[in-house]
């Protein structure tokens, strides 16, 4: 059977539509489009990134997030920008590219306070709050347990710095290994439609905008 390497976006898009997850994800049958959505979030992501990791002055124009940055800052610990994080099937930590990596995922900010044996993990957010994505900071937490050993409590937060919201969770070491059961038992269903090779698709309001337009759902179609 093929090896299975996920990340939360591609657990999430195969959970959404298991047909388009294969024609985009595996088949890559239509490249990625990039939209003026996706270039403002990874130009604000970058100027972020260089303020925390080098101390490069935020641009003007992204000067309203420099509040919320400057506040993640202040935490005591060791500040670490966009840190990339790999996980192996049996839960050990490895390389983000490593051969045996079976999961992935990167922090936009995670602060490691030694002292305390606590973790703070931010995710900026430059779209809408409507419908936040708390299954995301589940598997961050989830992977700072695995990298950082004597951590004991992970702080985290999707930090919706245009809509100046925020949405935060906390999770203790002992709650760890029933979180990554779960997720065992989800990915199990991505092995399996690897293993069968059976790819359902899956009808939701959002067909229309959906780029596999051979699909049946699709009104394109």
């Amino acid at each position: 059977m093929k090896k299975v390497t996920w990340s939360h976006s591609a657990l999430k898009d195969y959970e959404g539509c298991a047909r388009r997850y294969h024609e985009v994800k595996v088949l890559k049958k239509y490249p990625f489009q990039e939209t003026e959505a996706t270039r403002y979030g990874n130009d604000v992501h970058e100027a972020i990134e260089l303020y925390i990791r080098d101390a490069t002055p935020i641009p003007a124009k992204y000067a309203q997030f420099q509040p919320v940055v400057d506040a993640m800052l202040a935490k005591s610990g060791r500040k670490l920008a966009e840190y990339e994080m790999g996980v192996t099937a049996d839960l050990q930590p490895t390389g983000f590219k490593s051969k045996d990596v079976w999961v992935r995922g990167i922090a936009d900010i995670l602060v490691i306070d030694d002292d305390n044996l606590t973790a703070w993990v931010g995710d900026w957010k430059t779209g809408n709050n409507r419908y936040p994505d708390r299954d995301q900071l589940v598997l961050m937490s989830l992977m700072v347990f695995a990298h950082f050993p004597h951590i004991r409590k992970v702080n985290s937060a999707l930090l919706f710095i245009v809509k100046d919201d925020m949405v935060k969770m906390q999770m203790q070491r002992e709650q760890a290994e029933a979180f990554w059961w779960k997720y065992r038992e989800r990915v199990a269903r991505l092995e399996g439609s690897f293993s069968n090779e059976v790819w359902n698709p899956t009808s939701t309001p959002l067909c229309g905008w959906c780029q596999v337009t051979g699909c049946e759902f699709n009104p394109k179609h």
